[in-house]
């Protein structure tokens, strides 16, 4: 075998690989969309909602990614205007070291998220789901939780969603990813 023969053999066998960890992460989006609304169902008045960005303000760590979820980040990044890109790319940049983590897609102005149909299972699963004993959410909803207001909540198993996650490949830092990719340089 040639070694173009090797190359494009290597390609396609990536592009099959991207193409199933697309439609695997899609089916763990519809998943995590059906106990997200089955929790909002049973509770009206569930904090986490468009207007709440406590979660994003005070992330334990940069956010990690597998190529999957950057693969679908990117289509919506890829979307924003330049200087808005040009902003998050800032804000990347500035998040070594930095206490208390704010997520750099968060825009700071309206709380609200530009990329949020392209988001990171992380950011779908926070608020609805637990993690044995852990529950990934925020004080609000553990303040609750803890009064028992919250018990006949039905959390989603965070666990599970980590097993398909590592099925999908390796996960790298936002930064990481955002540093690496093309597209970044459409707002500088």
């Amino acid at each position: 075998m040639s070694t173009a023969d090797r190359k494009t053999e290597n390609a396609v066998a990536g592009q099959t690989r991207t193409n199933l960890d697309m439609a695997g992460l899609s089916e763990l989006h519809v998943t995590i969309d059906k106990r997200v609304q089955s929790i909002r169902d049973g509770h009206a008045d569930w904090l986490c909602g468009k207007g709440c960005d406590s979660c994003c303000r005070r992330l334990a760590e940069i956010p990690q990614l597998t190529a999957a979820e950057w693969h679908l980040l990117q289509e919506g990044l890829a979307a924003l205007p330049a200087e808005s890109l040009w902003e998050i790319g800032r804000r990347m940049a500035a998040l070594a070291g930095s206490r208390p983590v704010v997520c750099p897609l968060l825009d700071r102005s309206t709380g609200a998220c530009p990329v949020y149909h392209h988001r990171p299972v992380a950011c779908r699963t926070y608020g609805f789901y637990r993690q044995r004993d852990l529950g990934l959410f925020c004080s609000d909803i553990e303040n609750l939780a803890a009064t028992g207001a919250l018990d006949t909540v039905v959390w989603g198993n965070h666990d599970v969603v980590d097993r398909r996650l590592a099925a999908m490949g390796e996960s790298r830092p936002l930064t990481e990813w955002f540093a690496d990719w093309p597209g970044k340089g459409r707002g500088d």
